[in-house]
């Protein structure tokens, strides 16, 4: 949700480095933004605006800003409105303590009224205020900064990313609990962020820090010290990313430059793993995994459609299977047996799904996680981790991750088929998923999306309606609708359509019907099509069918094929109509209102 960003070692260039860092977190959702910087002197330079970076970057224009080490943070409200007083960071009565925070502090309520009750005064609604009034508390009784800082986050309860600096001291203080954040290595600097991009211009050498770790940066170098205060040996990784993938590329928005990586990403996604000639599927960070008895998948929003579509996969291979609300599973674990829990995660960070997770692994479960990015709290905690290998996405509305998810579960599916499948069946599932990358190159180079985006701009409302496998994708389809054109629509099992539904379709509701093959599903959804069509409703049909065109107003077309890979080439045609609509509109697309990339509140 919120961006953090910090520098040591930059010298002059430092409120440069934290605004660009700023500027590479805008994806993540904010509302407000400011920087700290110290000069090893008395106090430290604060300055923040509710509104957008431009704000931000209008005031530092307009007054003198400098220090050799700071912190900057994007803030997506949770306790009280986008103020500028809201606005991170926040400080202690002296102005010589400035923290940034991401998270929620559950004990805020008892602890300022503590610090209220001893003097302290505070000037926002925040949780996060308390933090730097308690390090005030620990340097006025004599503690050294770090030490201070690290008393502070002793008395904190509940989820957080912490970053502190402290006037008095060319340093940055971080804490993790439950909130992801990363350090990285430059040659003569270091850096901390809440995800890498907030740095990847300087360094792509990165750590990873666990929960309950604190981090020191000095130019010197930097420590990473457990609860105990005993030094952490940590590794140092290269992340495979490159500035270029988190640029635009020349597209007006992130979400349309990654609406057409997906073939690459796909490619990504299958390098090395499939041999169709062979019929084998190689993934060997899952070695040592055997098929489960049965599975439960866990996610939220476009993984849950994610987690939808892979039941059907362990279906048809006889496993049982069943998706689960992450945030729902972690209340009310149903009975796990001998169970594969699978958590489908973007981020690897998000909160609701890391909370399943980890219930379900203190109930003896095994767990996978199927995640975008290594070295993430998911991947690390999980006995097992799938990497989709989607890159970087910065847009809000999540794209290439979601077909990348898609194909990361047929891939699975098949690792765990073992001998149920016939060396043929493989092979031609095998063979599908090589040619799929090129064939979502042709739905984006023939796709008439922008066309009926403009045909049925300013309906009522949007259905959408599949059946099987193509459920989970109208489902999706509706949701990354509404997402970034704020405009109402609905994603139904087709046959649902007439259980209510259907009385609030009329000529201003266009339904997008998803039908694809020949079987009874595809005649079945065929027949709902025309009920909606004999009460008046324009029809879009999302097809590789010639016959339900001639039942509807309008048609998107998609290659034919297996069936198994249909609901990936549907879901970029939906995405494109959501892409032009909203285009139309002049939605904020990559960031759009109230949302955020990485969900790590509960």
């Amino acid at each position: 949700m919120c961006g953090i960003i910090g520098c040591v070692g930059r010298g002059d260039e430092t409120l440069d480095v934290l605004v660009e860092g700023l500027s590479k977190l805008e994806y993540r959702g904010y509302d407000s933004a400011g920087v700290a910087l110290s000069d090893g002197q008395i106090d430290v330079n604060v300055v923040k605006r509710a509104g957008e970076l431009d704000a931000l970057r209008e005031a530092l224009s307009e007054q003198s800003v400098s220090g050799r080490v700071g912190i900057g943070h994007t803030r997506w409200s949770t306790h009280g409105p986008p103020t500028d007083e809201n606005a991170h960071p926040h400080t202690d009565c002296t102005g010589s303590v400035a923290v940034v925070h991401n998270g929620i502090i559950e004990n805020y309520d008892d602890l300022r009224e503590e610090l209220e009750t001893s003097g302290h005064e505070f000037r926002s609604d925040t949780d996060t205020e308390v933090v730097p009034h308690l390090v005030e508390e620990k340097l006025a009784a004599g503690a050294p900064p770090e030490a201070a800082f690290r008393a502070a986050v002793e008395r904190l309860s509940g989820s957080f990313a912490l970053v502190c600096v402290v006037a008095s001291e060319e340093a940055v203080f971080a804490a993790r609990q439950d909130s992801p954040l990363v350090l990285g290595v430059g040659d003569d600097s270091y850096y901390l962020g809440s995800d890498v991009p907030a740095f990847l211009a300087h360094t792509d050498r990165v750590v990873y820090l666990d929960d309950g770790e604190f981090a020191t940066l000095r130019p010197s170098g930097w420590t990473v010290r457990n609860g105990d205060d005993e030094r952490v040996e940590k590794s140092v990784e290269t992340v495979d990313w490159n500035v270029e993938d988190t640029g635009k590329s020349g597209y007006d928005h992130y979400m349309l430059k990654e609406i057409h990586e997906q073939p690459r990403a796909l490619r990504q996604c299958l390098s090395g793993r499939v041999d169709e000639r062979r019929g084998e599927v190689t993934l060997s960070e899952l070695e040592g995994l055997e098929t489960p008895s049965a599975v439960h998948l866990v996610a939220c929003g476009t993984s849950y459609h994610a987690a939808l579509y892979g039941v059907q996969l362990f279906h048809s291979l006889g496993i049982p299977a069943q998706a689960f609300l992450a945030s729902e599973y972690a209340t009310g674990v149903p009975p796990l047996g001998d169970s594969l829990v699978v958590g489908i995660t973007q981020s690897g960070e998000t909160a609701d799904t890391l909370s399943a997770l980890r219930e379900a692994r203190a109930r003896g479960a095994r767990t996978l996680a199927v995640t975008n990015v290594v070295g993430s709290t998911a991947a690390r905690e999980c006995d097992y981790a799938l990497y989709i290998r989607a890159g970087p996405e910065i847009g809000v509305a999540a794209t290439k991750t979601f077909s990348s998810q898609l194909v990361s579960l047929n891939l699975l599916v098949e690792y765990l088929a073992g001998d149920q499948r016939s060396s043929e069946e493989r092979r031609a599932v095998l063979q599908t998923l090589r040619d799929l990358p090129g064939r979502v190159q042709q739905v984006l180079d023939e796709s008439m999306a922008e066309e009926v985006a403009a045909e049925y701009l300013g309906a009522d409302g949007y259905f959408f309606i599949g059946r099987g496998l193509n459920y989970p994708v109208a489902l999706e389809g509706a949701l990354k609708f509404k997402e970034i054109t704020y405009e109402h629509a609905e994603g139904f099992a087709a046959g649902e359509l007439k259980h209510g539904t259907l009385a609030l379709v009329t000529e201003n509701t266009p339904v997008f019907a998803v039908v694809t093959g020949e079987d009874a599903p595809a005649k079945k959804t065929l027949g709902n099509v025309r009920e909606v069509e004999s009460r008046g409703a324009p029809v879009i049909a999302v097809t590789d069918d010639d016959q339900i065109e001639r039942y509807a107003d309008a048609s998107l077309r998609v290659p034919s094929g297996s069936a198994r890979v249909a609901p990936v080439l549907v879901n970029v045609q939906l995405q494109l109509v959501a892409y032009w609509v909203a285009n139309a509109l002049g939605r904020s697309i990559d960031k759009p209102r109230n949302l955020a990339k990485s969900v790590t509140v509960e």
